[in-house]
């Protein structure tokens, strides 16, 4: 089959058993195109071809580079899909009636219930979602458990809880060692005790009683022992096999991976 169209961010559901299932959406521009099921892919030689064009997610013009995920400089700086509060929840205000960027979207994407987690990657990592995006961020980030910490009604008190929580876990995940699937052995419900022990009094009413861990298995044929990393802008045509995806990352033999979020905007041709 040919796939033709500018890529977006892969969609991923998480079925109550087996592995994460995954669909690539391709756009015309800003209209939405075909999607691909990426899972029927896995295991046979795929060939990704760039069309030396990149079309901003935001506005659909034509761009020579993207900011965020496909982004023009222009909207980076003014959309609020690129507010400052998305990468620091703290910093939002909208719970008390002020906007940063966009009212109205704020309003829909940060003044909703959100949690704080923990998330096992390669190490235990601390993180902050909306409730409705459980498990979606935690298979973006390529976590394989992760469990709940906190529920609070507005994005700012839950960046709050995670500035507290950074003080003894990361809120980054090791890429590199993930897609290795090198994990720790740290125990999330252990961890989950440690970090309730160092919470401050005043978020003690937040604290989430459930002590479900969510697992996640990865459609991967075999990880590998080292990775490469692939940009279009550089490789403009990956023609390898497949062998799993993981995170927003495809994996292909010999150890090269090739972030599909990161290359948001881009136009190109997909065979497989």
């Amino acid at each position: 089959m040919i796939y033709q169209g500018n890529i977006r961010k892969m969609k991923a559901s998480l079925p109550q058993q087996g592995e994460v299932a995954y669909r690539l959406p391709l756009y015309d521009v800003l209209e939405p195109g075909c999607e691909v099921d990426m899972n029927d892919l896995i295991g046979g030689t795929i060939r990704i071809e760039f069309q030396n064009q990149i079309n901003c997610v935001v506005s659909g013009k034509r761009i020579n580079k993207a900011f965020g995920d496909g982004m023009s400089y222009d909207a980076f700086m003014n959309s609020p899909m690129a507010v400052p509060s998305i990468i620091r929840p703290e910093l939002s205000l909208i719970h008390e009636g002020i906007a940063l960027r966009d009212a109205e979207w704020e309003r829909e994407h940060h003044l909703k219930p959100h949690v704080v987690y923990l998330s096992k990657t390669s190490g235990v990592k601390v993180g902050v979602t909306r409730d409705t995006q459980i498990p979606t961020r935690w298979i973006d980030q390529g976590a394989t458990e992760a469990i709940l910490l906190a529920e609070v009604p507005y994005r700012q008190l839950a960046g709050l809880i995670e500035v507290e929580m950074k003080e003894h876990f990361a809120d980054r995940t090791n890429w590199r060692a993930m897609l290795k699937n090198t994990c720790s052995d740290d125990d999330l419900l252990d961890a989950k005790g440690e970090a309730l022990e160092q919470l401050p009094e005043e978020y003690h009413e937040f604290i989430c009683d459930k002590d479900d861990i969510t697992e996640i298995n990865y459609p991967v044929i075999a990880y590998p022992e080292k990775v490469t990393s692939l940009k279009l802008d550089k490789v403009p045509v990956v023609e390898k096999k497949l062998m799993g995806i993981k995170g927003q990352y495809l994996i292909f033999d010999e150890g090269a991976v090739l972030n599909m979020r990161s290359h948001s905007g881009y136009r190109v041709v997909i065979e497989g």
